[in-house]
């Protein structure tokens, strides 16, 4: 595929990389394919997370794994965390076995230079407990929270306020969470700390709208990894908002919620 040509400086909060040879689930590609194809687009620097495993919930491995592939490539490894609770149990109900992170392994995680944030995904791997959780707020690096109609944005939005910023993705991209995705935008008004990605949004209308009423709060987002990504970026680059809010969406947004994306390529 051919290159794109595009005068924005593009980088990615939302790519995915196989922890090992073989591990693959899905599309997953291998690094060298995966630098490949985000170059392709334009994309100079890219946020990478291992894929998600509901059969799984220790993602020690493949988050060093994720990290060690990383070296030498544009990519900012988030360190992948699971909990004990589904995202509607009380605080303190415990329905998912086995070794998850306690506040222990974030402040591992988040005093290790090899990790930039965080990522959740709290359908598939469980949310952490409520000690976790502020954990995370006092490291402070920004949270990838992927969601969807098992966990709406009005519920995403409980993590708000605890000291992170909150990149919330995974909606809008079928007509079953596109709803969400307008409901999202609305909730921008009332939490700072709340960002949406464009990862999964292939409707215009939508996108188009959460530019203009929110020109600071989206982050472009590829899904590379899972799409090509090429397909995000035509997708965001077809919108009619004017070039300065789409260079933030592209650049400046993304690089504000993580710092090391606006290093010099």
């Amino acid at each position: 595929m051919l290159e794109l040509e595009h005068g924005f400086r593009v980088v990615d909060v939302g790519a995915t990389l196989v922890a090992e040879r073989g591990a693959s689930r899905g599309r997953a590609v291998a690094p060298d394919r995966l630098e490949r194809e985000l170059r392709q687009a334009g994309v100079v620097r890219a946020v990478v997370t291992p894929p998600s495993d509901p059969g799984g919930g220790d993602y020690l491995a493949a988050n060093n794994a994720v990290a060690r592939r990383s070296v030498d490539r544009p990519f900012l490894p988030f360190a992948r965390l699971s909990g004990p609770r589904e995202p509607a149990d009380p605080p303190g109900e415990r329905s998912r076995p086995g070794d998850h992170p306690d506040p222990e392994s974030v402040a591992q995680y988040g005093y290790d230079d090899r990790f930039h944030g965080f990522a959740l995904d709290p359908i598939r791997d469980g949310l952490p407990a409520p000690t976790t959780l502020d954990a995370l707020g006092n490291v402070g690096l920004p949270v990838l929270v992927t969601a969807g109609r098992r966990l709406p944005p009005s519920r995403v939005t409980g993590l708000c306020g605890r000291g992170f910023p909150v990149v919330l993705g995974g909606i809008g991209g079928d007509p079953g969470t596109r709803e969400l995705f307008a409901t999202a935008v609305d909730l921008l008004e009332r939490h700072d700390d709340l960002y949406l990605d464009t990862g999964t949004v292939r409707s215009r209308a939508l996108l188009e709208r959460a530019l203009r009423e929110h020109p600071d709060r989206v982050l472009f987002a590829s899904r590379a990894g899972e799409a090509h990504p090429n397909v995000a970026v035509m997708t965001l680059l077809t919108c009619s908002v004017p070039e300065d809010t789409m260079r933030r969406a592209f650049g400046a947004n993304p690089s504000r919620v993580v710092p090391a994306l606006a290093a010099t390529d």
